[in-house]
Formats: structure tokens, C-alpha cells, sequence
């Protein structure tokens, strides 16, 4: 029996020689003649080796029958460990002639030369560079977290692997992962030679109706967006019934049909039609029923534990979605949506970008979600150039709302009307004041997250103009928004309306700008009105009021009280406080156990602080112990710490370690280390990007050391540059005093002589420049 396989095989080899009809053909054959030989394998062998039918293999090798399908070859080359890819690109040769009997290879290519995004798979983020000339570069993916409708779509690859024709519609709203949840399935056919087809030209009906019938065995069928064909109103019954027929021949199989669909498109084609009223889609009811497969909204806490997973191991793409979308789990509809709604800034109106703009700085220097339309529309004018400004429609606010109203993939839109929920809380005790605000009396829009993250980035390093921080003063109302923008103007030297910023909070009350006042007041001189306005901010609940009142000696038992009652709800910043008033009075050991039970709860400070106290105290070994449990904790201040106990004992190589953690963590003292080490080994880009890093952490020093060495080493022009980009970076420091005594207006000029005012009611505040 076995030489006989062997001495047929010989025989259809010449036989195939012979007829010239196709050279690939002929030479695919040759091929595993020769390795068939090597193997000393009967055909019955290689067909159990191949996991293939004994017929299959038979056919393969014999030249009476058609070309072998590429899942056949690609089976038989790793069985006879022949090169696959050499013998598949004989066998899409062969296929594309005619052979003796005029057949053609089915439609599709192989998976392996197919690329996602030609298939419909939403790119996430930008193109990647390209490094040949001419070239724009590629779309990537970001890694794939499998969830359970994947375990589904697995299962059907492996039977129709094992043989077995199937189809799988994934249904799910836009932009949840269901075409690339297909791509992904698909991948493991590519292997084993399949071939995928995607109907598209001239339109997806016509080109299934067209060509369908000539699918081959192993071929994935892509219905991307099948409501295109299933909903055809002249051919998607007709479609039904072929793709029926495809999946219930056997000997056109296996085959795979990959399918997606929006919820309410299923509703529509399975509905059952009332009595006597016309069935328009009983076939496509039909081929759909029990094949339909769900896929989720949201990422469940399962595959967020898992996306998280991916994104630490360097993954920057799914990184950025999570900590945009992480809180909803909508992580593919952010991936989805972030580079057209990247492209629709991009390509956006003069006016639409000067609202987004507007926004992102809004953002990025402090104010809430929840941006009034007033606000947006009085800061965005100073985003326009005169020209732009001058050619504004009357309803140029109206029509750049609506443009970007307009959602993108994942149903989201770059600025977008919203309504804030309001504001629940439990009946307990709190260091903050538990009225919920109003609800807006006008409409408030919502950045879109992507853009804001861009904004973050890109925009940085910006102050944005006069019509930004007056709009600021006149519009908004809310008191955390006021506050944060004071102290983002003040931070970039804008003194004067980080002045009124702070009184426009804490007529909205602001707690913390009463707090800053009643500091400014006490370096005044003014300790009755300071001790005034303090109260008045720890009456708003004001947690740091509250601690300063307490250490004063008449109302440290009132304040404790109200401290160890909040900490007594889980109020972690109580519990910080609580520490510090018990060290104070001299308890350590019950200041620890507090600042430990804070730590847990999220709050490492108040061990630090605590370190910080002993340390003053001369007690290094115990704040040593306490620097490192805070530095368990996450906190970077004590990270640096520990780092300087290090040098100065002399371990330099661990203290450049615990530097460096601590500058990995955002601590501005250890980037400012880690900058003048490089400016003393001659990197200056480096310790520029470290010091400029630090101006972002609110550092003073690093950025102006490294102006003065600017300057020291006759760099003048390198030296004014720096400085400026420190200051619009939101850094501070003594010398600006001398330099710029009453600040910078929002466009980098000097401000002109101007008197800050005592605190006054809301009614006689007036903006910059108003008569």
C-alpha cells in the first residue's frame, strides 16, 4: 500500500508535468512530490499529520483536480515543514489562471495581507511616523483586551477550523470594539492559508450579489456594517438567501460569515410583522435568529484590571484612554473618537477653535467641567485674529456650537451641550459646606475629555489672553473656579487679576480665597482683620482654617472636637489635621496611629508631615522611619527626603536612585537636583526640558537657577527666553518682583502702576480697564 501511494503520487507528478496549462501549478505540486518524498510519508500519514481528509490531500496532489485551497497547501507545508509562504504565493498564483476547466480562484486575498483599517477598524490616536520617503505613515492599534463575547467569536473560528461553516452577527452601539473584536478573531485563520473577502465595489450590495456565489472553502465573508447589506430594500432578502445557502452546502465549506450591527437595526429586521401587514425581512430574520452576538458598552472591572495590565507594559494609546475614560469603562468609544475629534480641531473654523482653545484653557488652569456658554463665548474673541474677528457672522457663537455639537465615532462631540446632575450628599458631618450649588441659569458645555488631555499638553506652556481672564471675572460664579484661576494668573505673575480673581471667589464663598486674604492680611500688619477673615473661612468649612484656629490656645478643644467628629466619618484630610493638632500637643504616639489610618484612606501627607515635625524636633531616626512609610505610601516629598538623608550620609548611588523615583513621581525638588546635575555634565537641552518639568510642579528655583547660568555665561537672549516660558509655564519667584513690580498683563507686557484694594463687596468690584 505504501509503495503504491507513493509510485500514484510519482505517477500524477509526471502526468501534472506534462499538460504546461499552469507553471505555479506545476511547480506547487513538484514541491510536495519532493517533500513528501523526504518525509517517507504515505498519504494516509500526512493526512492525520495535516489534520486534513485522506480525499483532500489526495486531490491536492493529484493534476486531474483544481488548485488546492491555500488552507490545504499551508496545512500540507507545515506538515512536510516545506516554507509556507513560499508554497501559498505558488498557490495564489496558480489560482489567479485558468486552470483546464476554467476556474477561478473565489474572491478575497489571503488575512495575512489584509490591514485592519482597510477592513473598517477604527484607528485610535495619530499615524505613526513613516521612515520611507513620501510615505504617511501607518494607524496602530492599541493592545487588545479580550472580554466575553471574544470567548464566543473563538469558538466559532475553531469550528470552522475543525470544518464546520458558521455565522456570527456582533451587535453592539457604535464603536463598542465589534469590528475589531472580528479582526482579532480572524487572526487565528490567517495561519492556516484563509482567505478573507470584503464586498465593497461598486457597492456592498451589488458586490455580494455579484460574487458570492464564487466563494471558496476557507473564506471569511466581512459584512462590516451589515445593515448595508441585509437592509438593501431590493437585495438584502436576496442576500439573506445566498449567504443561507453559502453556510448549508458543505462543499463549498468551511466557511466564516463576520458581520456587525447597531442594536436598532436588529430590532427593525427581526420584528415580527403585524397580521396582513408585508414581511419585509423574513430572510434576514431568519439568517439572523440565534446568531447574534452581544458586545458590551462599557469595559466591565474584569477587562478595566486587564486593560490596566496592557497599558503598564507600555501600551501609551489604551495608557491615555484609561485615565480619560477608566471611570465609565467607554475605553474603545474614547479610542474611537480621538483622532477625528483630534482632526475636527485641527480643521476646525476660525470661531470653533477659538471656543476649544477657550476651553482648554479653561480646563487645564481649574475651572469644572461644566463651562458656561456666556463664559465661551466672551473668551474666545482674543483667540481670533483681527482679520478672523472682523469677519465674524451675527450668529458666528451659533453656528460654531452647532458645528461642534457634531459627534464623531463613539458618539462623542468636541464641545457639547450637557446638564449637570445635581449634587446629593449623605446628612453628616463635613469640613466642607454641604449645600449643593443651583443648577446654571444658561447653558453650560462639555470639553470633550481627548481634546481636553491635548489642550494639557500642547497648550501648556500658554497664558491665554486678556478676553479669557476677563470673561473669567465677569461670568463665572462658580467659587472653585474663581479660586483655582487666581492662583493659575498668580502663578504666571498675572498679578492684577489674580488680585480681583480672588475677591470675585470669595464673594461667590470661596473659603480658600478667605483664607489667602486673611494670610496676605496677617503679612500686612492686620492681624485682627486676618484673624477675622479666617474665621470666616473655617465656618465655610475650610479645613486648614479650621487647623489654624485650633492652634490657637483659646480654640484648640472646639477645633478637635470638630476635627476627630469629621474624622470619625472618614474625612481623610480631618484625620490629617487631627495628627498634627495631637502632635502638637504632645501625643505622638496617637498623632501616628492617625496619620497611619489617613495614609490607608489615601492621604500619605500626614505622615510626611509628621516627618517632617520630628525631624525639626532633632529626632532623625524616627523621621526617617516615618519619611519611608509615607514614601510606601506614594508620596513623592518623602521620597525626596529620604534621598537627601542618603547624600548626606554619603550613599550617593542610593540617593541618586530615590532622586529619581521622586522625579519620577513629579517631585519638583528632585527634578531640580536631576536638571543642575545635567547642566553640570554639559546636557543644557536636558537640564532645561528637567527644569521646565519642574515649573510645571510649581518649582521656584530650578527654572531661575538655570536663567541666572543663562545669563552668567553670556546667553542674554537664551536666558529672557527661558525666563518668559517659566512664567507662562505658571511659576513664580522673588526676582519677578524686581524685574516686573506690578506684573505682566495676560499678553506679556509689563502691567502698569496699579494699588490692590482691600476686600469689598461683589457690587463695587470692577475688571481691568473699566471706567
Amino acid at each position: 500500500m505504501d509503495s503504491g501511494e507513493h509510485s500514484n503520487f510519482g505517477g500524477e507528478q509526471v502526468q501534472d508535468q506534462h499538460n504546461g496549462h499552469n507553471p505555479a501549478l506545476t511547480e506547487l505540486r513538484r514541491r510536495l512530490s519532493d517533500g513528501l518524498a523526504q518525509s517517507r510519508l504515505t498519504q494516509t500519514q500526512l493526512a492525520a499529520r495535516a489534520k486534513l481528509a485522506r480525499t483532500t490531500v489526495s486531490e491536492a496532489l493529484s493534476p486531474k483536480k483544481s488548485v488546492p485551497t491555500a488552507a490545504t497547501v499551508a496545512a500540507l507545508s507545515r506538515a512536510l515543514r516545506l516554507p509556507v509562504e513560499e508554497l501559498l504565493a505558488l498557490q495564489r498564483d496558480a489560482a489567479g489562471g485558468r486552470g483546464r476547466s476554467g476556474e477561478r480562484s473565489g474572491p478575497g486575498r489571503l488575512i495575512a495581507e489584509w490591514e485592519p483599517h482597510d477592513l473598517e477598524v477604527h484607528p485610535a490616536g495619530p499615524r505613526q511616523a513613516a521612515s520611507g520617503a513620501g510615505s504617511s505613515g501607518m494607524w496602530v492599534l492599541p493592545g487588545y483586551v479580550r472580554r466575553e463575547h471574544d470567548r464566543v467569536l473563538a469558538e466559532a473560528v475553531g469550528d470552522v477550523a475543525g470544518g464546520r461553516s458558521r455565522i456570527v452577527i456582533l451587535v453592539g452601539t457604535s464603536s463598542t470594539g465589534k469590528t475589531r473584536a472580528c479582526w482579532e478573531a480572524v487572526q487565528a485563520l490567517a495561519g492556516k492559508g484563509w482567505r478573507l473577502w470584503h464586498p465593497f465595489d461598486p457597492t456592498r450590495a451589488e458586490a455580494v450579489l455579484k460574487e458570492l456565489h464564487r466563494v471558496q472553502s476557507c473564506t471569511v465573508v466581512w459584512l462590516n456594517e451589515a445593515q448595508h447589506y441585509l437592509g438593501d430594500r431590493t437585495a438584502g432578502e436576496r442576500i439573506a438567501a445566498a449567504v443561507h445557502h453559502l453556510l448549508v452546502t458543505p462543499e463549498r465549506g468551511p466557511v466564516l460569515v463576520l458581520g456587525t450591527l447597531w442594536p436598532e437595526y436588529v430590532q427593525q429586521y427581526t420584528a415580527l410583522p403585524a397580521p396582513h401587514e408585508e414581511d419585509p425581512h423574513s430572510l434576514v430574520r431568519e439568517l439572523l435568529s440565534g446568531h447574534t452576538l452581544t458586545v458590551p458598552d462599557a469595559f466591565d472591572a474584569r477587562a478595566l484590571t486587564e486593560a490596566c495590565a496592557v497599558a503598564e507594559k507600555g501600551d501609551q494609546l489604551l495608557a491615555d484612554a484609561l485615565t480619560r475614560a477608566s471611570a465609565d469603562g467607554r475605553i474603545t468609544q474614547d479610542l474611537a473618537g480621538a483622532p477625528e475629534l483630534l482632526n475636527r480641531y485641527r480643521h476646525a473654523s476660525p470661531a470653533a477653535r477659538a471656543l476649544l482653545e477657550a476651553a482648554m484653557d479653561a480646563r487645564r488652569l481649574g475651572v469644572g467641567l461644566h463651562l458656561p456658554q456666556a463664559f465661551l463665548i466672551d473668551a474666545a474673541t482674543d483667540y481670533l485674529s483681527d482679520t478672523d474677528y472682523d469677519q465674524l457672522p451675527e450668529d458666528w457663537a451659533e453656528q460654531a456650537f452647532a458645528t461642534l455639537a457634531q459627534p464623531v465615532h463613539g458618539k462623542q462631540a468636541p464641545l457639547r451641550r450637557t446638564t449637570p446632575r445635581p449634587t446629593r450628599r449623605p446628612p453628616i458631618p463635613s469640613l466642607r459646606a454641604d449645600a449643593p450649588a443651583p443648577p446654571p441659569a444658561e447653558p453650560v458645555f462639555r470639553l470633550a475629555d481627548y481634546l481636553e488631555q491635548h489642550g494639557r499638553t500642547t497648550r501648556r506652556r500658554l497664558c491665554p489672553p486678556v478676553s479669557f481672564w476677563h470673561a473669567a471675572h465677569t461670568r463665572l460664579t462658580h467659587p472653585d473656579d474663581l479660586y483655582n484661576l487666581s492662583k493659575a494668573a498668580g502663578h504666571r505673575h498675572r498679578l492684577q487679576w489674580a488680585h480681583l480673581l480672588s475677591h470675585r471667589a470669595a464673594d461667590y464663598g470661596s473659603t480658600d480665597a478667605l483664607r489667602l486674604m486673611a494670610d496676605l492680611c496677617k503679612k500686612a500688619g492686620d492681624s485682627n482683620e486676618a484673624t477675622r477673615l479666617l474665621r470666616r473661612a473655617a465656618d465655610g468649612g475650610n479645613a486648614d482654617a479650621l487647623l489654624l484656629l485650633a492652634l490657637k490656645r483659646e480654640e484648640a478643644g472646639m477645633a478637635e472636637h470638630l476635627l476627630r467628629q469629621a474624622a470619625d466619618h472618614g474625612n481623610a484630610i480631618a484625620l490629617v489635621h487631627l495628627a498634627i493638632v495631637r502632635e502638637a500637643a504632645g501625643n505622638p504616639e496617637d498623632a501616628e496611629t492617625l496619620a497611619q489610618k489617613g495614609a490607608t484612606q489615601g492621604r500619605a501627607d500626614g505622615l510626611y508631615r509628621l516627618a517632617v515635625m520630628r525631624d525639626e524636633a532633632g529626632d532623625e531616626e524616627e523621621a526617617e522611619h516615618l519619611y519611608q512609610r509615607a514614601a510606601d505610601h506614594g508620596n513623592d516629598a518623602a521620597l525626596y527626603r529620604l534621598a537627601v538623608m542618603r547624600d548626606e550620609a554619603g550613599d550617593e548611588e542610593e540617593a541618586e536612585h530615590l532622586y529619581q523615583q521622586a522625579a519620577d513621581h513629579g517631585n519638583a525638588a528632585a527634578l531640580y537636583r536631576l536638571a543642575i546635575t545635567r547642566e553640570a555634565a554639559g546636557d543644557r537641552e536636558g537640564a532645561e526640558t528637567l527644569a521646565l518639568e519642574a515649573a510645571g510642579h510649581q518649582d521656584t528655583e530650578a527654572p531661575y537657577r538655570l536663567v541666572m547660568m543663562r545669563e552668567e555665561a553670556g546667553d542674554k537672549e537664551g536666558a529672557q527666553r527661558l525666563l518668559r516660558q517659566t512664567v507662562d509655564h505658571g511659576i513664580t519667584d522673588e526676582i519677578l518682583e524686581t524685574l516686573w513690580p506690578h506684573g505682566l498683563d495676560p499678553d506679556g507686557t509689563p502691567t502698569p502702576p496699579w494699588e490692590p484694594s482691600a476686600y469689598a463687596p461683589l457690587n463695587q468690584h470692577a475688571s481691568p480697564g473699566t471706567p
